[in-house]
């Protein structure tokens, strides 16, 4: 992911000015090639595809003054694959923030409560959050869908049919 790519460099302490200045001249040139991938996705084309590889190698194998900024350009240099596997795959996102903001709730929950005491509360737990997350991607009152469940009005439509109509709707 690019965001957590980025987020390598930020942890660079820059001790200097001329370090500082490096800092910031890797970070444009990040965000510059970020760019001409997302224009990529759009457009798709084997010049640009060289182009952008071309450009990934001259971002993160650059030599600066700064052996922690030189060591991280290395660690993303080495996700070379995965970064740049939108060139082959123009479909896929850039990023996976999607995925992570799935993962949040359940990450504050754990960090708060230290997870839970059986495999059976671990399994309720991830079953709920599940729901939870995908009323509210659909639009849907987590608290109405539960009691619609538990007192079976059948007021709400089931999850799976709602997901059936979303994606049955020409976007």
């Amino acid at each position: 992911c690019w965001v957590h790519a980025e987020r390598t460099i930020d942890k660079v302490i820059p001790f200097t000015d001329k370090i500082k200045a490096e800092i910031d001249d890797v970070k444009d040139r990040i965000w510059t090639l970020y760019e001409g991938l997302k224009r990529y996705k759009q457009n798709p084309g084997a010049r640009d595809k060289k182009r952008l590889d071309n450009m990934f190698d001259s971002v993160f194998t650059t030599q600066t003054s700064c052996v922690m900024l030189n060591e991280a350009l290395k660690r993303i240099y080495r996700n070379k694959s995965e970064l740049l596997l939108v060139l082959y795959h123009p479909e896929i996102p850039l990023h996976n923030n999607t995925a992570e903001m799935a993962l949040r709730d359940y990450v504050k929950k754990r960090k708060i409560s230290g997870s839970t005491r059986s495999e059976s509360g671990r399994s309720c737990r991830d079953t709920f959050a599940s729901f939870k997350k995908t009323c509210k991607k659909l639009n849907v009152s987590f608290w109405h869908y539960l009691k619609d469940r538990i007192g079976h009005t059948d007021l709400v439509p089931d999850l799976p049919e709602l997901i059936r109509q979303q994606v049955l709707v020409p976007g």
